[in-house]
């Protein structure tokens, strides 16, 4: 865990890294001077009145022109900043790769994909995925499908993707809503007919409809 000294580095980075993104606006150009009026019976005429300053150009955007910026931190604090997130990446690196060694994760793409272990419902599968900020396992491609396949045969349990069925029979689409564009099913499936909108993966990788009310294995991607 970081040190309270490691989140106020942190937080001063991102100051830093906000105040240099802030672009900058030009000052108002001033008025132009009026001329003197003139003399009469060649009396000299009236010196001109001087035009009215600009303001000064040193704003920031019209939103934020009273925020002040730090001039950039001193190089002790940047070296001791670079030296906790350094530090912190080979940490996190270490951890997934123990995780990686023990079966707990699989890496697919720029999925990470895990597993509790849990046998649920499909509404409690999706609820523990989401309470880790994630959702459930749902394959976009043959790579990810036997990703998937391979903490399923590890558990030796079917287990719930992330896929249900739409409102028209037959129709099956991803979480969000949008058509699936990948599919794997077994032979004769999906066989539902609307009594089955939940879909499952079994050991050999091949989907089938099913109720969402049985107990399957838990699979979530991040």
């Amino acid at each position: 865990m970081l040190s309270y000294s490691s989140y106020m580095l942190t937080a001063v980075a991102a100051l830093l890294v906000t105040c240099n993104a802030l672009p900058k606006y030009p000052g108002i150009p001033g008025l132009p001077s009026i001329p003197g009026l003139p003399g009469r019976d060649d009396l000299k005429g009236k010196t001109h009145l001087s035009g009215l300053r600009g303001a000064s150009g040193s704003l920031v955007g019209p939103s934020v022109k009273h925020l002040t910026c730090p001039q950039g931190l001193p190089n002790s604090l940047n070296t001791e900043l670079h030296k906790v997130l350094v530090n912190l990446k080979h940490r996190l690196s270490r951890l997934k790769g123990v995780l990686v060694l023990k079966g707990k994760i699989r890496e697919v793409g720029e999925k990470i994909l895990a597993s509790n272990g849990k046998k649920v419902d499909f509404a409690s599968a999706l609820a523990s995925c989401e309470d880790a900020r994630g959702t459930l396992a749902t394959p976009m491609n043959e790579e990810e499908n036997k990703a998937i396949l391979g903490i399923v045969k590890k558990y030796n349990q079917y287990a719930y993707l992330g896929i249900k069925e739409g409102e028209d029979s037959g129709q099956f689409k991803y979480l969000n809503g949008m058509p699936v564009n990948y599919t794997k099913w077994h032979q004769n499936e999906p066989n539902g007919k609307k009594t089955e909108k939940c879909v499952e993966m079994y050991t050999d990788g091949s989907w089938n409809d099913k109720k969402c009310n049985l107990h399957r294995l838990t699979i979530c991607e991040f």
